[in-house]
């Protein structure tokens, strides 16, 4: 795939830059942390105004369509910007699940609807037990009279507390795996809501016999399209780490250069200086990965896919971990207080290795691979 960035690319990229740069500075986000919601639904607003929430969304379907590469572009942004807002979760993998598996009427009715952030929707797949093993998702849909009724657990859906549609997999009475539409005030649904590592709002779910309409579920058997829609999560999850690397790296730089010791700047200073030579090192290495798993995100061969996948976030993730430390130990004791922007930074890196699969869980997949080759 060829990485060089276009115009129309470019356009967008700025265009996510200066919005977040002059609406989202760190008091403005620091504010939204702490306040009991946890976001902006005015900044969800405008970022729909800017077309953003229509980035993966086909053109065909009214969308802006701008494929692998700008999903990655906007989602690198939107990570360097710490956005607290469910844009992964709904503009991406929420919207990439129905474009791939909805019927036509499905598409014309959600589409549009996220596209302009009337709805936010998130997809509720994680078990506590099942991690990213398919088969091993215990939420059960049974055909009822009325269509459906659905009964399970998810958990750490992230955004579902802010969320006005639940796309909730389980396994229906064949042993096929089902993807339903379920309002999130729907009857027998159950929020519990929790904070995340970083800050980012989140819930785990309940489902005690929820009753659907027929036409709630989206597709029939959908374990290869999940798998899909999971694994071009995980790369616009990786483009966003790779945003924070970059906030993170250019901050530890920026204060070696200002901090000073003995009447010098710190990074004046041989030893530190080895040490942000090996942060550059692995920031390089986890722009690689990021190119990498965009390449990838949509092969129809889904065992090279995931092993790209999987590669990148194990790569990315190794170069958050080392990156987050190295920069918090720059900056001394000051590094871990949430008035320095670079504990908000570490603290969204720890998350990334959490989520959509943990960095020893995609380990064991490449193991698993390379065994396999």
């Amino acid at each position: 795939m060829d990485f060089s960035i276009n115009d129309e690319q470019q356009m967008l990229l700025d265009t996510t830059q200066r919005f977040l740069a002059s609406e989202y500075g760190f008091e403005q986000r620091r504010k939204l942390l702490e306040s009991d919601r946890g976001w902006s639904p005015e900044i969800w607003s405008q970022l729909a105004e800017l077309g953003l929430l229509a980035v993966d969304i086909d053109e065909a379907d009214g969308g802006i369509g701008a494929g692998p590469v700008g999903v990655m572009l906007v989602s690198q942004a939107v990570g360097h910007g710490l956005l607290l807002e469910p844009f992964l979760s709904s503009a991406i993998v929420a919207t990439r699940a129905i474009t791939q598996i909805g019927s036509d009427a499905q598409r014309a009715h959600w589409l549009p609807a996220l596209a302009s952030g009337e709805c936010i929707a998130v997809f509720a797949h994680d078990e506590e037990s099942a991690g990213l093993d398919l088969s091993r998702i215990k939420t059960r849909a049974t055909r009822s009279d009325a269509g459906w009724t659905v009964s399970g657990r998810k958990s750490v859906v992230y955004h579902a507390p802010m969320a006005n549609l639940l796309l909730v997999s389980a396994r229906v009475d064949d042993g096929s795996l089902g993807l339903f539409a379920i309002s999130a005030n729907a009857a027998g649904v159950r929020r519990h809501e929790l904070r995340t590592v970083d800050g980012q709002r989140a819930a785990d779910l309940e489902f005690d016999s929820v009753v659907l309409e027929a036409d709630a579920r989206l597709g029939q058997d959908v374990s290869e399209s999940l798998a899909a829609i999971i694994d071009a999560g995980i790369a616009a999850l990786c483009a966003e780490a790779f945003g924070v690397l970059d906030r993170i790296l250019k901050a530890t730089i920026e204060y070696s250069r200002s901090r000073k010791q003995f009447g010098m700047p710190i990074g004046s200073f041989q030893a530190l200086q080895h040490r942000m030579a090996d942060m550059l090192i692995q920031f390089e290495q986890a722009r690689s990965m990021m190119y990498l798993a965009t390449a990838h995100c949509r092969d129809a061969d889904a065992l090279s896919r995931r092993a790209a996948i999987s590669g990148a976030k194990v790569l990315i993730g190794q170069a958050a971990r080392f990156i987050g430390q190295q920069a918090v130990q720059l900056h001394g004791g000051m590094g871990m207080t949430d008035e320095l922007d670079v504990s908000h930074c570490f603290k969204r890196l720890l998350a990334f290795e959490l989520r959509l699969g943990t960095t020893d869980e995609h380990l064991a997949i490449c193991r698993t691979n390379l065994q396999a080759a």
